[in-house]
């Protein structure tokens, strides 16, 4: 008997899971030339608080104090059939700005042919009433670059001087890590799965040798590539390792990796844009062909408030 498949158009015969294209990529630009100018007020973010992609995008519109310059709506984490939808509940809200039901009605409005799957997040252009982009990659460096004349904030995740290393970093752990963890657990044969998960330990195995000798993965300043890793490792421990299947280690099993965790997690603001109810629910509920009874664990415990152990390898430069 053949397993059943999450998203069956994004699956192939061999039981792997590829990962659709994101099809809106317009850009916002300070100067304004593409049509988009960064302007206070006018975009607004459509987010999952489960989602790693679209926490990726939460985080750095607060580390770059864009939160009164970038409105944001968070969806309800249960997602049916219908997709993901606006209601009321704890920690999420109906739609404020266009009074969507459902965020397929957001695709539809930018392209009414669109038939592929709705993503999370979703930046609103609100003067021209269509997407500008459902890529978290755009999306952050947007905020990273783009912002600049609206906010007070300095902090650069994509220097210049380190851009070809963080490209070749982020892509390895997109691959192996970010984006592995759900060809494993969306996997449906055994070859495709096995495969996935050792490529998932060998990098987290690496990231942990890496971390051993420097504070963050570029040493002692905090860049993009590590808020790409801390949205898979923050969800690690309490979904992926049983979840998805994920079970050689846990996060917590790893003395450097976990430390680091905790030291992301523990950066100012870090810890409000992590709600683990909304992760758990939203894996647990939703993927009901790999959780049936659709029970939702109570654990694991983690104390990501204690101290982190880091020091030693230096003070953060930010």
């Amino acid at each position: 008997m053949s397993a059943e498949a999450q998203f069956p158009d994004e699956q192939f015969l061999e039981g792997e899971f590829k990962r659709q294209d994101d099809v809106f990529r317009e850009w916002v630009t300070a100067d304004g030339s593409s049509g988009y100018p960064a302007e206070g007020g006018r975009y607004h973010l459509y987010v999952s608080l489960a989602c790693p992609w679209a926490h990726l995008t939460i985080i750095v519109r607060k580390l770059k104090g864009l939160e009164k310059v970038i409105g944001m709506s968070i969806l309800d984490p249960i997602r049916d059939s219908r997709g993901w939808a606006f209601r009321d509940g704890d920690g999420h809200s109906k739609d404020p700005i266009n009074g969507f039901e459902f965020l397929s009605h957001a695709y539809n409005a930018t392209d009414p042919s669109y038939a592929k799957r709705v993503t999370v997040p979703v930046l609103w252009d609100r003067v021209t009433n269509r997407i500008v982009s459902n890529s978290e990659d755009d999306i952050m460096r947007m905020f990273d670059h783009e912002f600049g004349q609206l906010t007070t904030c300095d902090l650069v995740l994509y220097p210049e001087n380190l851009r070809e290393e963080i490209e070749a970093l982020s892509n390895t752990i997109y691959e192996s890590v970010n984006d592995g963890v759900y060809r494993a657990g969306f996997a449906t044969s055994q070859g495709v799965y096995e495969r996935a998960v050792n490529q998932l330990f060998q990098t987290l195995d690496m990231i942990e040798s890496r971390l051993s000798t420097q504070r963050y993965l570029f040493g002692s300043c905090i860049v993009e590539t590590d808020w790409r890793l801390f949205v898979t490792l923050i969800r690690f421990d309490p979904v992926y390792h049983g979840h998805f299947k994920c079970n050689f280690r846990r996060i917590i099993d790893y003395q450097n990796l976990f430390g680091y965790l905790k030291d992301l997690y523990q950066v100012d603001g870090i810890a409000e844009t992590v709600n683990f109810d909304h992760i758990k629910h939203h894996y647990y509920m939703t993927h009901d062909n790999i959780n049936p009874t659709r029970l939702v664990p109570i654990g694991p415990y983690q104390d990501l408030h204690a101290p982190h152990g880091r020091d030693s390898l230096g003070q953060p430069v930010r």
